[in-house]
């Protein structure tokens, strides 16, 4: 199942209960979606089911959140033996994220001391600005100019 707050924010159509599904076993990833939702950025969505999550009294962690980024979202589409991680084998496409992207990012990433904290910030405060690199099967697909 996705989980595309932005979606969900946008129609009106509830707040997705995540904790419920984990409780039922439902495997669950984020997705966006444009179709209904505001964004195609992975951070965005994080951010907006950070919220969600702190509306329906639930918490989500950016570990978790992560998590539902990437591995959890190919476990979902039972892709996880192929991709979601970067264990030896695995077909690797990802984004190099920037901590200094923005001002407001570069000055509250200078006051993190976690993984947790860092991450934390990409997803409240980073967008497609903070994408540095993309790359498709390990081969770089996109670089920002300038950097």
């Amino acid at each position: 199942m996705s989980f595309c707050a932005t979606s969900n924010l946008f129609l009106g159509s509830g707040l997705f209960d995540l904790g419920a599904a984990h409780e039922c076993g439902v495997r669950v990833g984020l997705g966006t979606d444009v179709g209904a939702g505001t964004t195609l950025s992975m951070l965005r969505t994080m951010e907006e089911s950070y919220k969600v999550c702190q509306l329906a009294g639930q918490s989500l962690s950016p570990m978790q959140a992560f998590y539902l980024a990437t591995l959890g979202g190919a476990a979902a589409l039972y892709l996880e033996d192929r991709i979601g991680n970067f264990d030896i084998g695995k077909e690797a496409d990802f984004v190099v994220l920037d901590p200094k992207a923005t001002p407001h990012l570069a000055r509250r990433m200078e006051r993190t001391t976690t993984l947790a904290e860092r991450l934390f910030a990409f997803m409240i405060m980073g967008d497609d600005r903070a994408v540095h690199a993309t790359h498709v099967l390990g081969a770089l697909a996109h670089a920002r100019a300038g950097g």
